[in-house]
């Protein structure tokens, strides 16, 4: 009787066992599956409008000769490249090159200007080609007159989308005189 009782204690036992484990197993199908449907689809062109907008707001504020709301288009440890140096971070570049430059500028405008980005989430590449005319104040203390500089430039960008928001992360630039 002891036995008997003890092979009836087994059989329910393992029955209760392969019960709750398929369960399971039907349980972590289910919650798979709902994984897969909050999938969120990504629409690339809209992810490439919003890389470019960035860029586009960087250029618009380039030529309207203000540093102005760029430093939340850029990370903190954004590096910049110009002309083979390397200007460090953005704030570096802003503090040590640009920003004293746009000072003596009377106009920066960008002409024949192209953009192409490519989006690879959670990166984007830009690469930009461009002619620009930089017209330089006259300085009455150092004796300039007005001046106007033609280049030819071509930059490329490197952005990372960070909670949400696209970011620079890299920009390497280059110009030759016309």
């Amino acid at each position: 009787m002891k036995d008997r009782t003890y092979y009836l204690k087994s059989i329910i036992f393992s029955a209760i066992a392969i019960l709750l484990y398929s369960g399971c197993k039907k349980e972590n199908k289910e919650s798979t599956a709902v994984k897969k449907t909050k999938k969120k689809t990504v629409d690339i062109s809209i992810e490439k409008q919003a890389v470019l907008e960035v860029m586009k707001t960087y250029k618009d504020a380039i030529q309207n000769l203000t540093t102005e709301g760029t430093f939340d288009l850029f990370t903190p440890t954004a590096t910049v490249f110009e002309q083979g140096k390397i200007e460090g971070t953005y704030k570096d570049y802003i503090d040590g090159h640009l920003g004293p430059e746009l000072a003596h500028f009377k106009s920066f405008t960008f002409s024949d200007y192209e953009i192409d980005a490519t989006v690879n989430l959670p990166y984007a590449y830009t690469t930009e080609n461009y002619l620009y005319t930089i017209v330089l104040k006259a300085d009455e203390e150092k004796e300039t007159e007005e001046r106007t500089i033609e280049s030819k430039g071509v930059a490329t960008s490197i952005l990372e989308k960070i909670d949400g928001t696209w970011k620079i992360i890299h920009s390497h630039s280059s110009f030759k005189k016309l």
